[in-house]
């Protein structure tokens, strides 16, 4: 078995495969909805982080000293900390809790909740309390929207938060409940896993850190390793088709124990090729990257790259963050079969093409599972299972095992996401 990464990094899995011949969900409880938002500030001092208002960490005290916190001294005035979401969110009430140090910080003079009404900030009403050591609670009638700004007005210093909590309608959840046929394969699977893999609850990019990275969305590259002419059409087709197989996986953690996320929007951001001229498009919708040459193929930008910068910052990349890619979608002419691991997904430029409006792409469907951690299984078969998308060449299509399987890396792994 051919290992495709560059880097030393844990055995997250590839493969080479060729082409085959639970419960009802819970009634939907108020949930801290702010840990699956984007946030950002008017202003944030170089040494806080516009992060902390949702990283999930409860303070000890306002004048936290041992977590990240958002401060903007020595800017005064009026200063806001805004959470976004990718889709609307129903909330019906918030807590905020002030950052005071007692020095260049202070608990802010007056302060208040604003939602996005589609064109502008609305105020919603409430009462405001400011009081420090605590989370200032303030309820109201339900809004919808996808952005909640805490605008807050400057006292006695600068103002700052330590975490932010907007509670709302969560999706109706699931819990961990395969089917009594599933258990005792997916016990064997895990246990496989456990002994397996080298670091397996220390490594930290998998699909999974990726997607909770970005607060659920993906960014890929496309490596088009071959001379065949591309459209602007056949661009666009391979952006939906990814997107496709990646929605099937995403599918089935919607509403399961906890998975923050309705859906995860796919973004193709770039495309590296050897000649531009293979490229029969001129708009400047993604990022061309022409003839940097890795692996005797056409290569991203390094430098937007998560798999080589796993920290998640980006200071060389063009443009920055917004421009970076998580995974490379690598297309090579005449490469039968696929590969798959936390630095994307390779498969023949020929097989994507042919079926770029194929419902299932199970060769793609089967690396993109690589990415999230999933095995091979070239040399064993769980007990009471035959066919799932992961055993290559046996189903074009992801089956209930395959989902559980899914499931059961989440249940593993959510943890470090605070969930």
């Amino acid at each position: 078995m051919k290992r495709w990464w560059i880097t030393t990094v844990p055995a997250l899995i590839l493969s080479l495969i060729m082409s085959p011949a639970g419960a009802a969900p819970a009634a939907a409880a108020d949930v801290n909805l702010a840990r699956s938002a984007t946030p950002s500030a008017s202003y944030t001092s170089s040494w806080e982080s516009v992060n902390a208002i949702n990283d999930g960490i409860d303070p000890p005290t306002s004048n936290d000293t041992a977590n990240p916190r958002w401060g903007t001294w020595p800017n005064t005035g009026e200063q806001w900390a805004l959470l976004t979401w990718p889709q609307a969110q129903t909330l019906t009430s918030a807590q905020v809790y002030f950052f005071d140090d007692g020095g260049g910080v202070r608990v802010p003079s007056s302060w208040r909740l604003q939602q996005w009404n589609g064109s502008a900030y609305a105020d919603i009403p409430g009462s405001y309390p400011r009081a420090l050591n605590a989370y200032n609670t303030v309820t109201f009638s339900a809004v919808t929207t996808t952005r909640l700004r805490v605008l807050l007005q400057s006292g006695q210093g600068s103002v700052g938060l330590l975490e932010v909590k907007a509670m709302g309608q969560g999706v109706p959840q699931t819990g961990w409940s395969p089917p009594t046929g599933l258990v005792t394969p997916l016990n064997e699977v895990w246990q496989h896993v456990e002994s397996t893999y080298p670091n397996l609850y220390g490594f930290r990019n998998y699909a999974w850190d990726q997607v909770m990275a970005n607060r659920g969305s993906i960014n890929y590259c496309v490596r088009w390793d071959s001379s065949a002419p591309v459209s602007a059409t056949l661009r666009d087709q391979i952006q939906t088709a990814l997107s496709r197989q990646f929605k099937k996986w995403m599918d089935v953690m919607a509403g399961h124990n906890g998975w923050p996320y309705q859906s995860v929007p796919v973004k193709v951001v770039g495309w590296a090729v050897r000649d531009r001229s293979t490229l029969q498009w001129s708009d400047t919708s993604v990022d061309v990257y022409v003839n940097d040459i890795n692996e005797n193929a056409p290569q991203c930008a390094p430098a937007c790259g998560r798999f080589f910068n796993q920290s998640g910052n980006y200071p060389n990349c063009p443009g920055g963050i917004a421009h970076h890619y998580d995974m490379s979608l690598w297309l090579t002419s005449g490469f039968a079969g696929g590969a798959g691991g936390d630095w994307g997904q390779r498969v023949g430029s020929e097989y994507a093409v042919s079926n770029v409006n194929a419902d299932n792409m199970h060769i793609l469907l089967h690396e993109i599972g690589h990415s999230f951690g999933l095995d091979d299984f070239y040399d064993w078969t769980p007990t009471g299972v035959c066919c799932f998308v992961m055993k290559a060449g046996s189903a074009t299509q992801i089956t209930d095992f395959d989902a559980w399987m899914l499931r059961d890396w989440w249940r593993h792994l959510k943890n470090r996401y605070g969930y």
